[in-house]
């Protein structure tokens, strides 16, 4: 019997617990794919795009340090105007190292998410011209662009 009522105690709070992470799971998302729907989202086709035509654009990285080790996004055409806040910090720096709140700037991140609350939140800021991209470095890296890591450009083929 108190094996019973111990295995039951047990069911429940594992219940307890794992319902409480997705639902936490579920709140992210929700935040996340609404500030998809303020912020505009482009295809690492369209920024190739933007680099081929030589756009003015800053390339706005709120990754975390540790995963900038992954590499930056890399383009041949043209030298690349990338600068790096961390979302945590975005609302404390972004007004003092992107002054022209008329620049275009491309948010981006490991593959999408945070990506897209930082352009909600310049957005918020005054910031005009913000997108960011679809899918982030990832989904970039999976298109054939190239990636500029410590050990040179580098860009995924496949066979």
């Amino acid at each position: 019997m108190k094996k019973t009522i111990a295995n039951c105690l047990l069911c429940a709070g594992l219940l307890f617990i794992s319902s409480s992470v997705f639902a936490a799971e579920d709140a992210k998302m929700m935040l996340i794919n609404e500030a998809k729907k303020e912020s505009e989202e482009i295809t690492p086709a369209e920024l190739k795009g933007m680099f081929e035509n030589e756009e003015n654009i800053i390339i706005l990285d709120v990754r975390e340090t540790e995963q900038r080790a992954e590499g930056y996004l890399f383009d041949d055409f043209v030298s690349v105007n990338t600068v790096s806040i961390t979302r945590g910090n975005l609302e404390w720096e972004v007004q003092e190292k992107i002054k022209d709140k008329n620049m275009a700037v491309v948010t981006y991140c490991r593959n999408g998410g945070r990506g897209a609350l930082a352009a909600q939140t310049l957005k918020k800021m005054g910031y005009k011209n913000v997108k960011n991209l679809k899918g982030g470095i990832q989904d970039w890296a999976k298109a054939g662009y190239s990636v500029k890591t410590g050990l040179g450009v580098t860009a995924l083929t496949t066979r």
